[in-house]
């Protein structure tokens, strides 16, 4: 076992005493499953992620892909693990059983991705962004859609990715330019570019198929005027072999200062003429459809996020076990030993956040994947109010572990000092890496734009009044259970009075002048994301409190010791600070709205 991956003890302690999923085979669609069957396939995934994954990660970002004589070269080692993966089934792991899937929960598929995600995840992003394209198509293609792409993406034989942005929208879609022209046959063919689409092309598989936005030519303005084509690399026969090479080009790579082992790419579509590109779904739908790997996307990027963190808290927390560094404040003798770095009170500081940051952010994306196991396999009433919460969290899955888990990773390099920044260790590519998720799919800006402008409000704010529902639920619990969980009970409870106060406030102001009610969403989107964290805390307190009480062994012991003690710093050190922020929301302030141009 590899324990700068993950802990599997705290996995464990996730999945099967937090979200009870040993109950999961007790569903019909997991009958042929067992708790033994979902350990098998996360040891087979640390398995290959620690022979074939972690050992090409630095190389990855020492000799990231290139682009030569119009093809994309990079090492041969990605290739290699991607094989071992898709030859284990993981590309299909959540998917039916007709498909040739495994029908895993998705909540121990995303477990089993998580762990490839702290060995690689520049490798790691070719599989994510094929297993979100082949959902889409599932969800919304044609049986004959279905037919041709599904079993070549599921197999691994196609890679795919999703192409929505350009040169000059960025984040704004509805400024996409690429167009649509319907022919007779009823294909169409597209003209446009698409820029920072990762996996966009490389010789990894046989072909890469794309999902594009892209206007039909007389669509109306704006969002409203988007739709979804299929348009493959080399155009895919009915029997799924590969007919003509598609008119879609590579015209460069992009270099970032992280992920550097995924090719990040700029594609022309249609310079000749001759770009061949299928509807999927109906005419100007496409958002709406793309949303859908969108928002998974999203919870991806979140547990990727979290991985990076998680990877570097156990890095730095090795390093400070081995080094010996420096002398108590009250040691006053220099010629007395000195002593490992875990001994200072400030060493210990910054690796308890990094535990409570990537701990916690492992727990609340794994409830996300929780909650659509839920929407798949839960009664009806169950199954809609774990949509309601998967709306109102996803914007929080996404940017929560961003910005906290990359803190994570800056403290991970604090704790190795001077040596931190070196490349001679990990973490420095840890935190380069994580630096690219506050951006990737959507920008903290844009995820609290859609948690305060939109996802609070739906159905009349019912996805609030669901996830309230069961905070009050485990408030009752901690109070019933006494002790630290109490205590921590009565400061969510008045921080959830807080957030009633704030959207008090903030609900009356959107309707008159959203702009000065949207300016501090950013504020809101990182307070709320603390206090759903401290939640996710409270509910780790719960188990391990009672666990403890209950008798655990030695081992154990230790190990709920350091949830208590993870759960003890985030409710006294973090969640405190939402107290000004929510002042600061209530307050209207127009500081930032106010600010003019000339001015900086």
């Amino acid at each position: 076992m590899n324990a700068r991956l993950i802990n599997r003890r705290d996995l464990a302690f996730q999945l099967y005493e937090l979200l009870d999923c040993a109950s999961l085979p007790e569903r019909a669609r997991y009958a042929e499953h067992s708790r033994e069957t979902f350990d098998a396939v996360l040891d087979t995934a640390e398995q290959i992620a620690s022979e074939l994954f972690a050992p090409h990660n630095r190389e990855a970002d020492e000799h990231e892909p290139q682009f030569v004589d119009g093809r994309v070269q990079m090492i041969p080692q990605v290739r290699a693990a991607l094989d071992a993966f898709r030859e284990a089934g993981f590309l299909s792991a959540g998917q039916n059983a007709e498909l040739g899937g495994m029908q895993l929960p998705t909540t121990i598929a995303q477990a089993a991705y998580a762990i490839f995600d702290s060995a690689n995840v520049s490798t790691m992003a070719y599989p994510f962004l094929t297993i979100g394209n082949s959902n889409v198509i599932a969800h919304f293609g044609s049986d004959a859609q279905k037919r041709r792409y599904l079993p070549q993406l599921l197999s691994g034989r196609f890679f795919g990715t999703m192409a929505l942005t350009e040169p000059q929208a960025g984040s704004s879609l509805s400024d996409l330019r690429t167009r649509a022209v319907p022919q007779a046959d009823g294909s169409y063919r597209l003209h446009g570019t698409k820029i920072f689409i990762s996996g966009g092309d490389h010789e990894l598989a046989d072909n890469i198929v794309h999902l594009v936005l892209a206007r039909i030519d007389g669509a109306p303005p704006g969002v409203k005027g988007i739709s979804l084509f299929i348009v493959p690399k080399w155009r895919v026969n009915d029997d799924g072999s590969l007919g003509a090479r598609n008119d879609v080009k590579l015209s460069g790579l992009i270099h970032k200062m992280g992920y550097r082992g995924t090719t990040s790419t700029i594609l022309s579509f249609g310079d000749d003429g001759n770009c061949h590109a299928e509807l999927v779904g109906a005419p100007h739908c496409g958002l709406s459809y793309m949303f859908h790997m969108m928002n998974e996307a999203r919870i991806g990027v979140g547990l990727g996020a979290v991985m990076l963190g998680y990877s570097g808290y156990l890095h730095s927390l090795a390093y400070a076990r081995d080094r010996v560094q420096g002398r108590p404040p009250t040691g006053k003798d220099p010629l007395a030993a000195p002593v490992r770095l875990t001994a200072h009170a400030d060493i210990r500081r910054m690796l308890l956040a990094q535990k409570s940051y990537v701990e916690g952010g492992l727990a609340l994306c794994l409830y996300a994947a929780r909650l659509i196991d839920e929407q798949m396999t839960g009664t009806e009433a169950s199954a809609a109010e774990a949509g309601l919460l998967l709306d109102l969290l996803t914007p929080v899955v996404k940017s929560w572990p961003s910005q906290w888990c990359l803190e994570a990773n800056a403290l991970a390099i604090q704790v190795h000092g001077g040596y931190g920044y070196t490349r001679d260790y990990p973490v420095e590519q840890c935190y380069r890496d994580n630096r690219l998720n506050p951006i990737h799919e959507g920008t903290h800006g844009i995820q609290s734009l859609d948690l305060l402008g939109r996802k609070l409000w739906l159905q009349g704010g019912a996805p609030l009044r669901a996830f309230e529902g069961r905070a009050r639920q485990t408030l009752e619990a901690a109070a019933a259970a006494g002790g630290e969980a109490a205590e921590q009970a009565q400061a969510l409870g008045r921080a959830l009075s807080d957030v009633q106060a704030t959207l008090g406030v903030l609900a009356p102001a959107l309707q008159k002048d959203a702009d000065r009610a949207l300016a501090n969403s950013a504020v809101f989107l990182e307070s709320f994301g603390h206090v759903v964290m401290s939640w996710t805390w409270l509910r780790q307190t719960l188990v391990a409190q009672a666990a403890l009480a209950a008798g655990a062994s030695e081992a154990d012991s230790a190990f709920y010791h350091g949830k208590l003690a993870a759960a003890r710093y985030f409710f006294r050190w973090e969640l405190p600070k939402t107290r000004p922020q929510f002042e600061l929301l209530r307050s209207l302030d127009p500081t930032c709205l106010e600010m003019q141009e000339a001015w900086f």
